[in-house]
């Protein structure tokens, strides 16, 4: 019986301790609000002088905040995690504009009113919440931008997730270039 006993004992401890569910609310709450301070704009602010001569270029990146869920009727909600990365070695790319429109084409969100710089190889991200679901299944982000050399282009991606217990969903996209914007 004192076998018996032990044994379900080790079993049931085991079992316990492989409970990994992760849902630990505050602490991503924390997480997610300083990575939000992370992301100042102000501080990222540029003014453009005459002697820069900078080339301008535009890319369109496709964005869902939500997905279909097994019928038509019910959606899915999703994080979204834009990086904007500078791919150059020694210099830095400017965003002048980063618009988000819902699926309908309607503006959301300007992320900032003033020309930003992002520093050689740095990548600065923008994050939409979960819970925030005015993009739709067909969400966009136009991008301003602008660089000494159009040989050396930002790379503009987003990661879409969503999590609950132990089961996910995740995927990407990529900024495509405006030619004729």
């Amino acid at each position: 019986m004192r076998k018996f006993i032990f044994i379900t004992f080790i079993v049931s401890l085991f079992l316990t301790s492989c409970n990994g569910s992760g849902d630990d609310t505050s602490s991503d709450s924390k997480n997610l609000k300083e990575k939000m301070e992370h992301n100042d704009w102000s501080k990222r602010r540029y003014a453009f002088k005459p002697e820069d001569d900078l080339r301008v270029a535009h890319t369109y990146l496709a964005v869902y905040s939500e997905i279909y869920a097994r019928k038509e009727s019910r959606t899915y909600p999703l994080t979204i995690t834009v990086s904007i990365r500078n791919t150059s070695l020694k210099d830095s790319v400017f965003v002048k504009k980063s618009e988000y429109y819902d699926t309908h084409g309607v503006l959301i969100n300007t992320y900032f009113d003033e020309p930003i710089f992002v520093a050689p190889m740095e990548t600065v991200e923008i994050i939409v919440e979960e819970d925030h679901e005015q993009g739709g299944t067909g969400g966009n982000f136009i991008f301003h931008w602008a660089t000494k050399n159009l040989d050396t282009k930002p790379l503009f991606e987003a990661v879409m997730i969503s999590a609950s217990g132990q089961q996910g969903i995740s995927f990407t996209t990529q900024g495509v270039d405006l030619e004729n914007y």
